[in-house]
């Protein structure tokens, strides 16, 4: 099933064109990131996904449902943490959930099971101004896993987090889909996401440039360091191989970026024009290099404008 879905997704803001016509899905059990330099969108369409921004053009579909009853049927099954987390800095861990949890109608077993997965049972005494960045997070979330909720969506949940707070958000994001939870999480920290998330949708100026699973993604293109007695030649010569889609030189190595995996093909074309080869390593790309290749005219520079 569809738990997101939009079609011809569009929003200006007077002159400023900020989501340009995007459609994408997000299948049901899929931790799903949604990546983009900044300025490039992605906030302002998870405003629209959760009706808090009206969209220009296009249609929104979750969980199945859409037109105003759906959505609004739809978004009551829905957990969201958009912004910094924000509880009584006075109250503790479970005080601050007991008032969510009071809204929603859960008992305090669920409060109990909730801190057990976000690691701050033991913590559940301490006042959340005593907490970490990390952990104030990590309560947040768990404020919005409180009513068990059908979608997950995280807004850059790892922010300003040290190295310490973004494995714990990482551990977390892992668990939740080990558990079959569907987590829609927007990030810029592009590493975290390589290592937590199923799918992607990259967006570039208001338009979704790829949507694959990450396996995919990074197997599209391979990337091929070669190395030999004569560096230059061998430059040359590669540049001239049908299926090298980029060839760059770093040092003494020139890195053939193929079309494909086959690695075994260019160095026989390339034995074939006299170019011998002494050390060849494919070399998967990451999800850093994708996306940095998809948005390349956006990250060259900063990017002014709607989030």
């Amino acid at each position: 099933m569809h738990v997101i879905e939009t079609r011809g997704l569009t929003k200006r803001f007077g002159d400023v064109l900020a989501v340009d016509d995007i459609s994408f899905s997000v299948e049901q059990g899929q931790v799903f990131g949604f990546l983009g330099p900044n300025g490039c969108g992605k906030t302002t369409t998870i405003g629209m996904l959760l009706g808090i921004i009206t969209p220009t053009a296009g249609e929104v579909r979750l969980l199945g449902l859409t037109g105003r009853d759906g959505l609004h049927a739809a978004r009551q099954k829905i957990g969201a943490t958009l912004e910094t987390p924000n509880f009584y800095p006075y109250l503790s861990g479970w005080d601050n959930l007991r008032i969510v949890a009071n809204l929603k109608g859960v008992s305090d077993r669920t409060i109990e099971e909730t801190l057990e997965l976000v690691g701050l049972l033991a913590r559940r005494k301490d006042k959340f101004q005593g907490y970490s960045l990390g952990m104030k997070q990590r309560l947040a979330i768990a404020a919005t896993l409180l009513g068990d909720p059908q979608l997950v969506i995280l807004d850059e949940p790892a922010n300003g987090l040290d190295p310490d707070g973004m494995r714990e958000i990482r551990e977390l994001i892992v668990a939740l889909g080990a558990r079959g939870k569907t987590v829609f999480v927007s990030s810029h920290l592009l590493n975290e996401v390589e290592r937590t998330c199923t799918h992607v949708a990259i967006l570039r100026k208001g338009t979704i440039v790829r949507q694959a699973s990450v396996h995919d993604l990074l197997k599209t293109a391979t990337i091929v360091e070669l190395r030999g007695d004569d560096p230059a030649r061998m430059h040359a010569a590669a540049e001239g191989y049908p299926r090298a889609a980029r060839v760059s030189s770093r040092d003494d190595a020139v890195l053939v970026e193929l079309q494909d995996d086959d690695a075994a093909s260019l160095n026989r074309w390339l034995a074939g024009q006299g170019v011998f080869v002494a050390y060849l390593a494919p070399q998967r790309l990451s999800l850093e290099e994708a996306f940095i290749d998809l948005t390349r005219d956006d990250v060259a520079t900063t990017t002014a404008g709607v989030a």
